[in-house]
């Protein structure tokens, strides 16, 4: 393992260096300097170069180059950081450098999402087949409220720019992984439209584990067949006037048992106005609706039970102006209502309204230095909670290819109607009880880094402290009466938890076709203590110390109507350890100290372009054929190589329409 992790680090440090003045046309300075534009960290259009807060990008080649089906799979292979755990029934808990799902917010082209489980969205409905790009930001209470206090995903789909597109693909696997994909633009006059179809599948299938696992382990891999349903129609009567409606449908079953299949759902739908009256002011206005479903279908009677949904219905105005010199002023309010239906709350179903109201500053004192200042109100009627949270960066440029960022941010947390009002019996193991009297969690977040970029090579190294005040989460399991025979897990604020850390990059992109990139991120995450100096049973495992990704590919067009590209891509992670109960359903039993072991996986892909229009890929999953010995709740899902085929049609450019 370690032989293939020094192997990939040689690949990018050993191929050829070139001078600033060998610098191309393609390369990772003009990328970053002219080409991309990012949004989610002042909420304005601004060079990713020349913005204040520090935005890691995952471009649309990267995505391209991953294949990854959604955004599960894509960030784990590109961000070090990023790290996927389980529950017994295999629904997914992210580990976002330390953060988990209530406090990373996940926004699709700036819009939250309904529906959670295991405190995350459902990750498998934010596929990657109309995505443009991805940005992410630290903690952004200030700009994005509460859930955004360990950093914002804003992923951004494309948009419409060709007069006629219609994309065929498909992709085949083991254990009957199917993925099917419909792309369709049309624009002509003031008008255009945007269609994405999906459909996928994939089989269940059982894993070995070896003799006397040590702690929880799965027997099965549990497959899906998901549709998602994408529409976006645009209309721009003038150039001070856009106006553009969406619609989707997501859906997906999970056969666990036969005679009752879960499903899942999602209904979501937008409008949104943008008016540019002068060159100096810009005001848009957003209407979001989403519905996240769950119900278990029963065959024989053929009933489809609910018991599970989530209504959202949110507004947004946001007003800039530009003023002299390039500063920028940002004033907005939202309002969302918040309605829940579960089984499993007291009373069934809660409702709640936010509010919130924040401006933004950003302010070019001259050519080397630029300062922002955001601050924001938040207030939701349940409980009546409200807080202001400020937050300050500044960027330094003493040359025009270096940058040295600092901030700060408070960040912010409202307890959940679930974490309030849950009751629920997790499978005779213990109740698990929300809280009404849970306080907001706050948290004061500083992080320093610098980026350089020179030529065809660009570094980018980041440190970060994160102290969280009144953390939410589920405390350690308690019998209320003597007479109890299950245990109760309540809901509480804990004191004293802070994560530290860092990360570091390097890309490179050169004339000869080759592109690299390798990252490296550090966690270190100091839980509470009891009276006795013991860490508080993590709800859930822990973030690993150490992570590391990278990524090398050669592109080559050989002639007019042939191209190849041939990719390695490699993830490892360090061992973790964690303190569980050495028996769930007895925890007088105490608790131990669990080892899960590190790992590394590799991906290799080939790619080839006939014309311009066909793709065929070859890709071997899991390279080296890695089989975990035990099934842990943190380990890849994976029993061994897995053989992906695929192919890509532009039938447009296949027909040349």
């Amino acid at each position: 393992m370690k032989r293939n992790t020094i192997l990939l680090s040689a690949l990018l440090v050993t191929l050829p260096s070139v001078s600033w003045a060998d610098e191309l046309n393609d390369s990772i300075y003009k990328s970053y300097e002219l080409e991309q534009v990012v949004v989610t960290g002042t909420r304005t259009p601004k060079l990713l170069a020349n913005t204040p807060v520090l935005t890691k990008i995952i471009t649309s080649d990267d995505i391209a180059k991953s294949d990854a089906t959604n955004l599960r799979d894509l960030l784990q292979q590109v961000m070090p950081g990023v790290e996927f755990s389980y529950a017994m029934n295999q629904q997914v808990h992210m580990n976002f450098s330390g953060f988990g799902g209530q406090s990373v917010l996940i926004l699709v082209d700036g819009e939250r999402l309904a529906g959670e489980t295991m405190d995350d969205v459902d990750f498998t409905r934010l596929l990657m087949d109309n995505v443009d790009h991805i940005e992410i930001v630290g903690a952004a209470s200030a700009l994005y409220g509460s859930n955004a206090a360990g950093g914002v995903i804003n992923i951004i789909t494309k948009k419409n720019i060709h007069p006629f597109s219609l994309n065929l693909n498909m992709r085949l696997g083991k254990h009957n992984e199917q993925r099917y994909g419909l792309n369709a633009q049309l624009k002509q006059g003031k008008w255009s439209n945007l269609l994405t179809i999906n459909r996928g599948k994939a089989d269940n299938y059982n894993v070995q584990n070896g003799d006397h696992p040590i702690t929880r382990v799965v027997s099965t891999i549990y497959g899906d067949a998901t549709w998602n349903i994408k529409e976006q129609l645009s209309y721009t009567p003038n150039d001070k006037l856009s106006l553009s409606g969406r619609a989707g449908y997501f859906f997906r079953q999970l056969v666990r048992t036969t005679a009752t299949p879960e499903r899942y759902r999602d209904f979501t739908g937008g409008l949104r106005g943008v008016w540019t009256p002068t060159e100096a002011d810009n005001f848009e206005l957003t209407y979001a609706f989403d519905q996240y479903d769950k119900s278990d279908y029963q065959r024989i009677a053929k009933i489809d039970v609910r018991d599970y949904s989530n209504v959202q219905n949110s507004f947004r105005l946001l007003y800039n102006h530009n003023l002299k010199g390039g500063d920028v002023l940002s004033v907005g309010a939202d309002y969302m209502h918040d309605y829940l239906l579960n089984v499993n709350l007291e009373g069934r179903t809660r409702k709640q309204d936010s509010f919130d109201a924040f401006t933004q500053y950003d302010w070019n004192i001259n050519e080397q230095w630029e300062a922002v200042g955001a601050l924001r109100y938040d207030y939701f009627s349940d409980g009546h909670i409200s807080r202001v949270t400020p937050k300050i960066s500044l960027r330094y440029q003493p040359i025009h290819n270096l940058n040295l960022r600092l901030s700060y941010g408070m960040g912010f947390r409202s307890p959940t109607l679930k974490e309030k009002y849950y009751n629920f019996d997790m499978a005779g193991i213990w109740i698990v009880e929300g809280n009404p009297a849970l306080k907001p969690e706050v948290s004061h977040n500083f992080s320093l880094s610098t980026d350089y970029t020179h030529g065809h090579y660009n570094y980018t190294l980041t440190a970060y402290y994160n102290r969280i005040k009144d953390k939410l989460a589920t405390g350690a399991p308690y019998y209320k009466r003597a007479s109890d025979l299950i245990p109760h897990l309540p809901y509480l604020n804990l004191g004293g938890y802070s994560v530290c850390g860092g990360e570091a990059s390097a890309q490179a992109r050169w004339s000869n076709g080759i592109t690299a990139r390798l990252s490296y991120a550090y966690t270190d995450e100091h839980l509470p203590k009891d009276k006795n100096n013991n860490s508080v049973n993590n709800q859930y495992i822990p973030a690993r110390k150490h992570a590391m990704t990278g990524h090398i590919d050669w592109d080559h067009q050989f002639v007019k109507n042939y191209g190849l590209n041939i990719g390695l891509d490699g993830r490892f992670l360090s061992s973790v350890d964690n303190q569980e109960f050495v028996d769930y359903y007895d925890i007088s039993k105490g608790i131990r100290t669990i080892h899960y072991p590190a790992y590394a996986l590799f991906k290799l892909a080939i790619v080839q372009r006939f014309s311009k229009s066909v793709k065929l890929s070859v890709a071997l999953d899991n390279l080296f054929n890695y089989k975990p010995e035990y099934y842990y709740l943190n380990c890849p899902l994976t029993d061994g190589m897995n053989l992906q085929v695929g192919l890509s049609v532009d039938v447009d450019k296949l027909f040349k329409f």
